[in-house]
């Protein structure tokens, strides 16, 4: 396959799946491996992530503009924004002490992706369906152990194939959120959880980045930002209506078709 398509790909790939529960990594992962693409220093699969960032920021501009220009007066806004910090600070310390283990193991194993898929997607079908009362329905208006514990959830993401988005929307479910603010604090997390991974990640492969491949990244940067930017702006709106059962098929069904790829190709040998 050619080097322009496989970018186009994973470009859509990451823009269509980093927002849902469904595990970017986990599919970006599994299509590199079949496609049998790799950029050196994985610098492509690194900052097409912040195409899908930028999404984030262009959508949520104004409300994140109020954020950091109103915070130092406003005890509304600072109380978000220390909830935000609260729900960061688990996978600060935890990403810092099991980085090598991550990427040099979890990262590498396509069995892992597959099962975490498919437990996943079992887990967010009964979440969907838990019969519970909402008690939190605005993402900025948590109490500060919720934002915590959130924050906890998130951190089962660093296992490929479990869901950055999907992990922090199960927490805040169990917890007492309702689904569309689940979903909205899963985005603003989103900003300093990636931000600080795809900055961490590029310091530590800064050695062997490579950008001679400048017109593949930059494509599946454009690719990536323009179907995340779609994502985010209609995913609280599908989720208020359809809930997260047709996420949770989706990850199952993947998970499944990557078991069989992997038995059909000896990866599971």
């Amino acid at each position: 396959m050619a080097d322009w398509i496989a970018a186009i790909i994973l470009g859509l790939v990451e823009g269509l799946t980093e927002f849902i529960p469904v595990s970017s990594t986990g599919h970006m992962l599994l299509l590199g491996h079949f496609l049998g693409f790799e950029s050196t220093g994985k610098t492509f699969e690194i900052v097409i992530q912040l195409g899908a960032l930028l999404a984030i920021i262009s959508v949520y501009f104004k409300r994140l503009w109020t954020l950091a220009t109103r915070w130092p007066f406003d005890p509304d806004a600072r109380r978000f924004l220390i909830g935000l910090l609260v729900a960061f600070a688990p996978a600060v310390v935890i990403g810092f002490f099991a980085y090598d283990f991550i990427k040099t193991v979890l990262f590498e194993t396509p069995l892992v992706i597959c099962v975490a898929l498919i437990v996943g997607g079992v887990l967010l079908l009964w979440l969907d369906r838990m019969k519970k009362v909402p008690t939190f329905l605005e993402a900025d208006r948590y109490p500060l152990r919720v934002y915590f514990l959130i924050g906890l959830f998130q951190c089962l993401a660093m296992v490929p194939g479990v869901s950055r988005s999907g992990a922090t929307i199960a927490g805040g479910l169990l917890l007492g959120t309702d689904k569309r603010s689940a979903a909205e604090f899963s985005f603003f997390l989103a900003l300093p959880t990636m931000g600080s991974a795809v900055a961490y990640d590029l310091l530590k492969s800064w050695d062997r980045l490579d950008f001679s491949d400048a017109g593949l990244i930059a494509l599946g940067f454009l690719v990536a930002f323009v179907t995340a930017l779609a994502v985010v702006r209609f995913l609280l709106d599908f989720v208020s209506r359809h809930g997260f059962a047709p996420f949770a098929w989706w990850r199952i069904a993947v998970g499944l078709i990557g078991l069989a790829g992997l038995a059909l190709t000896g990866g599971l040998a």
